[in-house]
């Protein structure tokens, strides 16, 4: 265990961050409009949004990336094998993320709703100053844990040559004929960048329940 693999692994750190916060905000962003139509008055929207939510969910995550990559890839829509990545861990993101607002919303008393409109509030101060806060609240942990998942989940980025963690540490495994080390080496940095995310996650979670109550 050399310097020489600490720096050789460490060098996908930079990628392996990259795709976990875009895969992660992408799913975030999208999870939004998933879960209104998932809880919509609409019967088509409800059933879309099932449907949606069941493949991305029951599919594994390699065989989407492969899809994306190799498939919308391979001539119909040229991408990068980071955008190929980042889009099939964003959209399987989004499915989730739909499903942790939907279930956030269902912990948020139905007193809110009935105290806004008994003051006569707008929709949007109704969604955008009460709503949306506790939402943010009840969603946080849960959200943290997925966020700490799809971290690990990003190495499946190295199959389709996205230079990450665990791509570089494979490569100079395969070329030094330590594999031991050098995948423990990979293991200590998934470690030492999933747990400062989980402390962050405590340290929100517990300013907003200060600050909102439920």
């Amino acid at each position: 265990m050399t310097a020489d693999m600490f720096l050789g692994v460490a060098t996908g750190i930079p990628w392996t961050l990259a795709v976990t916060a875009a895969a992660f905000v992408l799913g975030a962003a999208l999870g939004l409009p998933l879960c209104a139509m998932r809880l919509s008055n609409v019967a088509l929207l409800r059933v879309i949004a099932l449907v949606y939510i069941i493949l991305f969910r029951s599919v594994p995550p390699l065989l989407w990336v492969f899809v994306f990559f190799f498939g919308l890839g391979s001539g119909y829509l040229p991408i990068s094998a980071f955008e190929g990545v980042v889009l099939g861990l964003g959209l399987i993101t989004a499915a989730n993320m739909a499903e942790i607002y939907r279930g956030a919303l269902s912990a948020i008393h139905a007193g809110q709703w009935e105290a806004s409109e008994a003051l006569a509030l707008p929709s949007y101060s109704t969604y955008l100053d009460i709503i949306a806060p506790q939402l943010l609240r009840v969603s946080l942990p849960s959200s943290a844990s997925y966020a700490v998942g799809l971290l690990k989940d990003s190495a499946i980025a190295s199959t389709i040559g996205v230079t990450d963690i665990s791509f570089n540490a494979n490569y100079i495994a395969k070329s030094t004929y330590q594999g031991l080390p050098v995948f423990a080496i990979a293991a200590l940095f998934y470690i030492m960048i999933s747990l400062p995310v989980a402390a962050l996650a405590r340290a929100a979670d517990q300013k907003l329940r200060a600050r909102v109550a439920l």
